[in-house]
């Protein structure tokens, strides 16, 4: 895995599992780049994938921040599995063929 990945995954996990709340600062590019012995453009782009996916937003010189709209996708992903979960049972599928199909969409 890429270490841009690493860095983007690792922080997508702290956010999605609300060990890093909403509104909290993550460290500067420079700062977290030199901590794990990266390139500025590295961890550069970790940030901006978290920007674009709506967990963190930038704030100028204030910094990067655990954005509010990571608890938005959350329940938008609940809608989805609802509805998932409504249209699975109308086409007669079980929790197990249910749960199969989701499990092969989140395969890499």
């Amino acid at each position: 895995m890429p270490p841009y990945e690493q860095v983007r995954v690792h922080y997508a996990s702290a956010i999605s599992n609300r060990e890093l709340p909403v509104g909290a600062k993550l460290p500067t590019v420079r700062a977290l780049a030199k901590d794990l012995g990266l390139a500025v453009n590295t961890v550069a782009r970790a940030y901006r994938e978290l920007e674009e996916a709506g967990l963190v937003e930038t704030r100028g010189r204030a910094g990067t921040v655990v954005s509010a709209n990571g608890d938005n996708n959350r329940e938008r992903i609940r809608a989805a599995a609802a509805q998932y979960a409504t249209m699975s049972t109308e086409l007669g599928l079980t929790s197990q063929e249910a749960l199969e199909i989701v499990r092969a969409a989140l395969r890499p």
